[in-house]
């Protein structure tokens, strides 16, 4: 497994980590997590697990110290879950 830094100078090689959009953390392998929880679940199971996670950062963004951030994330899953329902409509 690469070490934090490897995998931020790989994806980030001017130092700009964007924690919402594409976390270095996330982007270890060549297909970034989210995209392998997707293939890993019906399209019903991975629109719940969006929402899910929508509603996680909205729930706690008052009470993890990165308000904006957690906002952001909740949009983030949102968008994301739109895309999907308005592919599969």
């Amino acid at each position: 497994m690469l070490s934090n830094q490897v995998s931020e100078e790989k994806f980030f090689p001017d130092g700009n980590n964007d924690p919402v959009n594409s976390p270095s953390h996330y982007n270890m392998l060549d297909v970034e997590a989210i995209d392998l929880i997707e293939m890993s679940m019906t399209r019903d199971d991975f629109l719940g697990y969006l929402e899910g996670n929508a509603m996680k950062y909205i729930i706690r963004y008052k009470h993890k110290g990165k308000p904006d951030q957690d906002i952001s994330k909740a949009i983030w899953y949102l968008e994301k879950l739109k895309g999907k329902v308005k592919d599969g409509e």
